[in-house]
């Protein structure tokens, strides 16, 4: 009888994160067909279906649902002889896999690497993108080593530290006759323009500007904050922006920036990491680092408009 590998438990899980075939070998970075394979093999194994193919559509067997629930404590078990065996050397003997969500990346991270090569010489980093739950599911996988994002959880499985609040300013077309502070209550609710689902910044403004469910559906929804300031300097409506982006955003000139009153709001960026890892306080100076280059980038002088 054929023995049940890591790598078909891997491929196992990331399907049923995915809910599709092709997208999840994209993820494991084989062919489909040698993904699908894999899983044949591991169906023939346990005899009976892991997975319900329903077109393009997959979803989890009964049986599938209690096999991923142990498959997932032996790929974590896995993960963490993996990190056991690498610390004979003192350290990861590997990259360390650092994920960050699309809306902190491009701001922060050309400031982050430089400090963390400065202040942790003998550690490579090896860097990619996602939105917050893929993030976390690749920490939950084994897939990454630690997560920048800007939400807590409460997976049991993963520890969080919160690292600086981030607060919003408000993007209006130049010419917007707005005095700062802006308050977020005096403003029309339909006017403003958000994220796709999935961005954790869709929903922090959601709450932040208490916008109805109606009012969620009727707004655009884009999938970069880039589309967004297009759409605000042509005059289709307003955003709220991390203050971490105005080093980059503020050359704009068809686009002004607000402060917002009292209680104003605000995210708070949190490093997160598999708890119990054996490298918690590799991870906490790494917090360290970020903690003090964010806090620096939020110096970043505010004009008023």
């Amino acid at each position: 009888m054929n023995t049940i590998t890591l790598r078909q438990l891997h491929y196992a899980q990331t399907i049923a994160d995915e809910g599709h075939f092709g997208r999840a070998a994209q993820r494991c970075h084989v062919t489909q067909p040698a993904l699908s394979q894999q899983i044949r093999l591991l169906e023939d194994r346990c005899q009976t279906q892991i997975f319900d193919r329903l077109g393009k559509t997959v979803t989890l067997t009964p049986f599938g649902r209690e096999f991923l629930a142990h498959a997932g404590r032996v790929l974590n078990a896995a993960v963490d002889l993996e990190t056991f065996a690498d610390m004979a050397a003192g350290q990861p003997a590997r990259p360390l896999r650092f994920g960050l969500i699309p809306t902190v990346a491009p701001y922060l991270l050309p400031e982050i690497l430089p400090a963390l090569n400065d202040d942790l010489k003998d550690i490579r980093f090896s860097i990619s993108e996602g939105k917050t739950e893929r993030l976390l599911s690749a920490l939950n996988d084994g897939d990454l080593d630690i997560a920048l994002i800007a939400t807590e959880t409460d997976r049991p499985s993963l520890t969080s530290v919160a690292l600086f609040a981030d607060p919003f300013v408000l993007a209006t077309r130049q010419g917007t006759e707005l005095a700062d502070p802006v308050s977020l209550a005096n403003l029309p609710r339909d006017k403003f323009l958000l994220l796709e689902e999935g961005h954790c910044l869709r929903d922090q403004m959601v709450d932040a500007c208490a916008l109805k469910p109606d009012l969620q559906g009727r707004t655009f929804a884009a999938t970069s904050l880039t589309t967004i300031l297009e759409l605000v300097a042509n005059g289709y409506g307003v955003t709220l922006l991390p203050t971490i982006s105005l080093r980059r955003e503020e050359h704009n000139k068809r686009i002004e920036f607000h402060t917002l009153g009292a209680p104003g709001a605000a995210r708070v960026l949190r490093l997160v990491w598999r708890a119990n890892s054996p490298y918690e306080a590799l991870y906490r100076k790494i917090a360290d680092v970020v903690t003090t280059v964010g806090e620096a980038s939020l110096r970043t002088d505010l004009q008023p408009a």
